[in-house]
């Protein structure tokens, strides 16, 4: 599905595993938009001559990592969905009861952490092979989901999380790795559009149909399953995945180091990436503060009442809630069922300007919030939030790899992942305090939505002012 290919300036540079970093749906819930750096992986490929076409074309390979990619970021947002209601929630109605602040420092660290770790897992997975990478991955990040069930102490549960987060880290660039080495100039831009729609359904149907059937019976076993789907394809991979062929790589974690001096000197490259990081400020913001302010703050009754009404059509009396975990699902369904359309649109325009449009919707999309407390107007801000990421987070992409020299346009497209470090990073703690000062002392969440909306202005105005003084005039 070639819904990126359009933004891919050509680069000669052929990118290793340990550049293999993306959004997330994003990543991108997140390591999400890897449908643009795929041509830079395969611009030396030859295309091998095959009579096989379309979905034939893709080896067993292929469809392993899909599959494993599928339960993987569906256990991932599955849990991320809900997690930070579940930790503040009453224990009295079966959460942990930490305190907002409190979440805010474990989110401002597990989630840095997933966009720091890929840099070491690449190389790792290079060196040492992806099989036992993937084996190191899947353990690692079904133990962390399992202990994350059992336990109820803030620093077992910190611990537990961080063991998922390392599993996680360590499994995202072996999967695109994989499919870039599984595919060719022929099939890639279909291979990564398959891959990029994986990683949305899995993030749409797991909290759609999983979690809240789950949270019912126990929160704890929100945790189990992804467990259960995590340490599940171990089998997979022990049984049916195969190591691919790939170069050697006698990269040492010394070079690897010197690489990322050598990015940070670029005070332009870095100085962008700061910038545009505010937006992701205001992103991350999906994972927490939106998440409490739906379960603590709104009164979802006539979007309740419409869908059930539409249910009754096929069975008797349903009962079916808006909850938190349908945040996720309207960020994933609305990427699933726009993007084709939103990047045909621009496809012709230029990168920075197409960013500062995107990250203008995604600032009037949390706008929106601070207008009303009515509940078509927080799923009408939600969906232009998720218009504005799907508009400005390719264009990044392709912006880098512009800006970037002829000869390091790899190692800059591995080093863009910084915008989630900081973006969560500051995000968690920011958001955790300004809610409880704003919304659980002050009754006023408009000045929170407020306040990030000004976040996103301050984004804005950097760009444009990037644009006009500092960047190249030629992108």
């Amino acid at each position: 599905m070639p819904i990126f290919c359009t933004f891919a300036p050509s680069f000669p540079a052929r990118l290793s595993s340990f550049h293999y970093i993306s959004n997330d749906r994003i990543a991108a819930k997140h390591i999400n938009y890897l449908t643009t750096i795929h041509l830079y992986m395969n611009e030396n490929k030859q295309t091998p001559s095959t009579k096989k076409s379309g979905f034939r074309s893709f080896p067993r390979n292929f469809w392993t990592v899909i599959t494993m990619e599928f339960f993987e970021r569906g256990s991932y947002y599955g849990v991320m969905s809900v997690l930070s209601v579940y930790l503040v929630l009453s224990t009295k109605h079966g959460g942990l009861g930490f305190s907002k602040e409190s979440v805010g420092v474990i989110k401002s660290t597990i989630t840095p952490l997933l966009y720091l770790l890929p840099i070491i897992s690449g190389a790792v997975a290079d060196r040492y092979g992806y099989k036992k990478t993937l084996t190191f991955a899947f353990i690692v990040m079904s133990a962390g989901y399992f202990l994350t069930s059992l336990c109820t102490d803030y620093a077992l549960v910190f611990m537990s999380l961080l063991l998922m987060v390392t599993g996680a880290g360590f499994f995202k660039p072996i999967i695109s790795g994989t499919i870039a080495r599984s595919t060719d100039q022929g099939n890639s831009s279909l291979g990564f559009g398959i891959y990029y729609w994986s990683i949305n359904l899995g993030a749409f149907i797991f909290p759609l149909f999983l979690i809240p059937y789950l949270k019912e019976i126990n929160w704890s076993y929100i945790f189990l399953m992804a467990a259960i789907g995590t340490g599940s394809m171990l089998l997979l991979n022990i049984f049916i995945y195969k190591e691919p062929a790939k170069p050697a790589n006698t990269k040492s974690f010394a070079t690897i180091l010197k690489e990322a001096v050598l990015v940070l000197k670029d005070y332009r490259f870095i100085l962008m990436i700061v910038i545009y990081s505010g937006f992701w400020i205001l992103y991350f913001q999906m994972f927490d503060t939106v998440l409490w302010y739906l379960s603590e703050y709104m009164d979802m009754t006539p979007v309740n009442n419409f869908v059930n009404g539409f249910l009754r059509l096929f069975m008797e009396n349903p009962q079916w809630k808006f909850e938190a975990e349908h945040v996720t699902v309207i960020n994933a369904g609305t990427i699933i069922l726009l993007q084709i359309l939103v990047s045909s649109i621009v496809k012709h325009t230029k990168a920075l300007p197409t960013m500062i449009v995107g990250i203008t919707m995604g600032t009037i999309g949390m706008g929106i919030l601070a207008l009303s407390p009515n509940a078509w107007v927080f799923i009408a801000g939600m969906i232009i939030f998720s218009v504005g990421e799907m508009t400005a987070h390719p264009k990044f992409i392709s912006y880098v790899g512009l800006i970037a020299p002829e000869d390091k346009k790899a190692l800059y497209l591995g080093y863009s992942f910084l915008y989630g470090v900081i973006g969560s990073g500051i995000g968690g703690i920011l958001g955790a305090h300004l809610y409880v000062y704003f919304v659980d002392t002050l009754k006023n969440p408009a000045a929170l939505w407020f306040i990030f909306s000004l976040i996103g202005v301050v984004t804005i105005i950097g760009l444009l002012l990037f644009n006009k003084f500092l960047a190249p005039k030629k992108v």
